[in-house]
């Protein structure tokens, strides 16, 4: 995994808009210019929030290429969720868990 190039792309994608025309233009050629494996050509191909977030993109990286995508904030929250039910506790970076994932809080085990 190629947690830094993963979210070095994402960040340029929402900072430079020559990256975001490029993305629109031409991504397979864009994203040929980061060190990415296949899992992560993957979810940033089929817009796949939940993977991105299990792989350990930081969040206020990842909403924005949400945005990007057209995804509304609630609906980014739930698809966060549903990634680490579809693939498991966030794997790496700032927000791996501990505990397999499981709530914390009383309100979120109710769920």
């Amino acid at each position: 995994m190629s947690l830094y190039y993963l979210q070095k792309f994402l960040y340029e994608l929402n900072r430079d808009e020559d990256v975001q025309q490029k993305c629109k233009d031409d991504f397979d050629t864009l994203l040929g210019n980061y060190e990415l494996d296949d899992e992560e050509t993957t979810a940033l191909k089929d817009g796949d929030i939940g993977l991105l977030y299990v792989l350990g993109v930081n969040g206020q990286i990842l909403m924005h290429y949400a945005a990007f995508l057209g995804v509304e904030w609630f609906d980014y929250l739930e698809l966060m969720r549903q990634g680490i039910a579809k693939h498991g506790p966030v794997r790496a970076g700032v927000y791996a868990m501990t505990g397999g994932g499981d709530a914390f809080t009383e309100e979120d085990s109710h769920q």
